[in-house]
């Protein structure tokens, strides 16, 4: 179901009454957070694709004035081009395969390539040219992140500053990017990122055209996060004190999109304190077996054709998903209303962020039905 517009949620519920799990995205907070972050970040966001490529949700950033796009694939990048000609997308996969980088050039004219490894580099030039802008991904100290990103990418700091000095000999325009990891919590992990971003353009030597802060702005799950603007604060602080004068860039995801969507779905079975549900963690609930992390959750009823929250003591329950495979069960355990049964919705809240754009088919179980809703998120 494409495009069909809903008052709320529990207009959803009963106009639906649905036995599938339905993906629900409210337009008005996805806008009202991104004009947020465009308002309140010391320069140029991207958007991170891969949190979420739902069009209603592209839709909706774009309409809020987001112009620059992280893409990590081709069909990423042929799918923003495709939507937003007026977009501007960087291929900021630190690895690419050949015929990728020849169509995101050729095709699509991208210009902007991130790197970590001298063979990347080579590739790159190989493949797509030398004019061009280089980002150079460092690698960052773990820290309070959820997800450690620099376990994978990132050139420690001599290497980071050896790629800057050959894409600069070779004739590229250079810049720095760095990751703190997804979900971080601490506005300091970007003070000691910039500070070694710092460093490695003063060893380099070379021209700097942005220096790229990443993502990782966090989303709350049942603990407090501290507020975007004390990241935009500390990022901007940084910036004076260590006299930076390149633009920044930021790719958030989570921070623009975790809150602007829900996932309703229905109890199927419930045995005791187990409920069983048609949404887990093959499907648009997957981060919260990653993370782990604790979304929101209401649980809403219906009966004589009236939609209603589920009464009720506050009880834990262990959810598992639909599939038949054991390990579809939540590590988190969630307190719904004690009288939750067979047939009431559950909708977990700010699930936005690595949800529908993670989902498998397995089993075949494969959520497909996607609804706008109208306005911010309303109570029952």
């Amino acid at each position: 179901m494409k495009d069909v517009r809903f008052r709320s949620v529990v207009d959803v519920v009963g106009r639906l009454n649905p036995s599938y799990p339905v993906f629900m995205v409210f337009p008005d907070v996805l806008q009202a957070t991104a004009k947020s972050f465009l308002d309140g970040f010391p320069g140029t966001v991207l958007y991170a694709v891969k949190c979420n490529p739902d069009v209603h949700v592209l839709r909706a950033l774009y309409a809020a004035g987001v112009r620059h796009f992280d893409t990590a694939s081709l069909p990423e990048i042929a799918k923003i081009s495709e939507m937003f000609p007026d977009a501007h997308c960087y291929f900021n996969h630190p690895v690419k395969s050949r015929g990728a980088l020849e169509a995101a050039s050729d095709v699509y004219g991208v210009g902007h390539y991130v790197v970590d490894h001298i063979d990347e580099l080579d590739k790159l030039h190989e493949v797509v040219g030398k004019d061009i802008t280089v980002e150079v991904r460092i690698a960052t100290p773990k820290g309070a992140a959820v997800y450690d990103l620099s376990s994978k990418f990132g050139a420690p700091s001599e290497e980071a500053a050896e790629l800057l000095q050959e894409a600069n000999r070779r004739g590229s325009r250079t810049a720095i990017a760095f990751h703190v990891g997804s979900q971080c919590p601490d506005p300091d992990a970007y003070r000691v990122a910039m500070r070694e971003a710092a460093g490695i353009a003063r060893r380099a030597g070379v021209p700097i055209d942005y220096l790229d802060v990443g993502g990782g702005f966090p989303a709350e799950y049942g603990e407090v996060v501290p507020p975007l603007e004390d990241f935009f604060s500390a990022i901007r602080q940084s910036r004076d004190e260590l006299e930076l004068e390149m633009p920044l860039f930021a790719e958030p995801g989570r921070a623009l999109c975790a809150d602007g969507c829900s996932v309703l779905t229905q109890v199927q079975l419930r045995k005791g304190r187990d409920l069983y549900i048609n949404d887990g963690i093959y499907g648009c609930l997957a981060e919260i077996q990653l993370g782990p992390l604790k979304p929101p959750v209401r649980a809403i009823g219906r009966s004589e054709g009236r939609c209603h929250p589920v009464e009720g003591n506050p009880r834990t329950f262990r959810i598992f998903g639909p599939t038949c495979d054991s390990l579809d069960v939540f590590k988190v355990e969630f307190e719904l209303p004690e009288n939750i049964r067979e047939g009431d919705w559950i909708e977990f809240r700010r699930m936005g962020a690595y949800s529908i754009g993670m989902q498998t088919a397995f089993n075949g179980f494969y959520t497909d039905t996607v609804v706008e809703i109208d306005g911010f998120h309303d109570g029952i």
